[in-house]
């Protein structure tokens, strides 16, 4: 018998049917022996509504009275994935986060699991009860309730599946596995039949949207096998897991965009110490991730600074960075939504080179203009103008040769 945890996403929740097939593919788990943990997601679309109930109603709603309102998606899809489990004859019973209790801090939309309470839910599997847990949300020391930001439900299942030492985390989604790249982009894209943690972390964090990256954090501080499959058939997926001999072979395993970033512009900003976490430290105090940072060279003193935030927390990090560039005496502030970044990662970067070169060579053949360059050991990534993205896209998956089935390094 092993202890499984299952999560499904919103588009495997999408209706009264698709929550029927989510609840046999449960029941066939569970037949076959195992004890059994769901983690679901809201059903498809309902999140987007509630957030365009919120906008509607103020232009930046309280932080606290958001996460209240965005988490009754999950407590819906949970209670309606228990219900059909119960008409078909299987003990199964539901929790919001905050029974279980999911601890979290107190950063609202964006709030980090702290520990999990499993006695509740050990008790129930000793008793046969398939449990069915609310994804995304969690509760702080406060008694909040908290949410875990978008695709927090992946990371919900992979820190449960940690705290009860779960043989196996099966995210199902609407894609079976991890792809080369987007396939709707690039219909010829592969299949990965395994990735590395570092890999995938670095797929998510660019904008890969099959896991979440702190879902893959997770995974990989506790050693979490995640085997990505799809809801719609019974095809293998893609196994995230830690990194093997094979894997260093390849040269480049995906490539990743992400139009949801938007850059911010700050000139002739004073070139002394302290000046760029002064810059800084507001938006980080405010929750915005700045991701990718330049810094010019300085000029009579003075030098530029440009960085990238979400495209979810523009409006917000740029009030931010209007009031803070005033303070510290910068000339002035522009910003660019239009933007994409586009991304190649592969563990097989780490031992050969060239892979910088043919990236650039191939964008700059396109036609293809780079504004910000950043890297790392196993991915580089270049910001580009967002209609570039699928062109891009396509003839780096294809100067890589990621079509082919079983890519070597010759």
């Amino acid at each position: 018998m092993a202890l499984v945890v299952q999560k499904y996403g919103g588009t495997s929740m999408g209706s009264v049917e698709r929550i029927r097939n989510v609840a046999r593919r449960v029941a066939k788990t569970y037949d076959d022996g195992n004890d059994l943990v769901v983690i679901v997601s809201a059903m498809a679309g309902e999140t987007n509504k509630l957030v365009a109930l919120a906008n509607e109603l103020c232009e930046f709603p309280s932080e606290r009275e958001y996460d209240v309102m965005v988490a009754t998606g999950e407590q819906v899809s949970i209670a309606l994935l228990a219900m059909a489990l119960n008409s078909m004859g299987y003990k199964a019973k539901s929790y919001c986060g905050f029974q279980i209790p999911i601890l979290t801090d107190s950063a609202f939309s964006k709030a980090r699991i702290e520990s999990i309470d499993d006695s509740k839910i050990n008790e129930d599997l000793k008793n046969g009860t398939i449990i069915v847990v609310a994804g995304f949300q969690g509760i702080d020391r406060e008694g909040n309730l908290t949410t875990l930001g978008r695709g927090g439900s992946d990371t919900s299942a992979v820190a449960v599946a940690a705290a009860l030492k779960a043989d196996v985390c099966e995210i199902y989604t609407d894609v079976d596995g991890v792809y080369t790249t987007d396939p709707r982009i690039v219909p010829e894209a592969s299949k990965l039949e395994k990735i590395s943690y570092d890999e995938m972390l670095e797929l998510a964090s660019l904008g890969s949207k099959v896991l979440q990256i702190r879902s893959v954090e997770f995974a990989k501080k506790y050693g979490v096998v995640v085997h990505v499959r799809s809801s719609f058939n019974d095809n293998p997926g893609t196994l995230v897991m830690k990194e093997d001999a094979e894997m260093e072979t390849v040269l480049v395993s995906g490539i990743s965009y992400n139009k949801d970033e938007a850059k911010v512009s700050v000139f002739r900003v004073p070139d002394k110490p302290g000046i760029a976490a002064k810059l800084l430290s507001p938006l980080a105090n405010a929750n915005i991730t700045v991701d990718m940072i330049i810094q010019n060279v300085s000029h009579e003193g003075y030098t530029d600074l440009t960085f990238t935030v979400p495209k979810g927390d523009f409006k917000k990090a740029l009030k931010i960075v209007q009031e803070t560039a005033t303070e510290i005496g910068a000339s002035g502030v522009a910003s660019d939504e239009s933007i994409a970044k586009v991304s190649i990662v592969g563990v097989g970067m780490r031992s050969h080179s060239g892979v910088a070169t043919k990236m650039f060579q191939t964008l700059s053949d396109e036609g293809i203009n780079i504004q910000m360059i950043s890297t790392s050991e196993i991915k580089i990534s270049c910001i580009i103008d967002s209609k570039y993205t699928e062109l891009a896209v396509r003839v780096l998956h294809e100067a890589f040769g990621l079509a082919k089935k079983d890519v070597t390094v010759e």
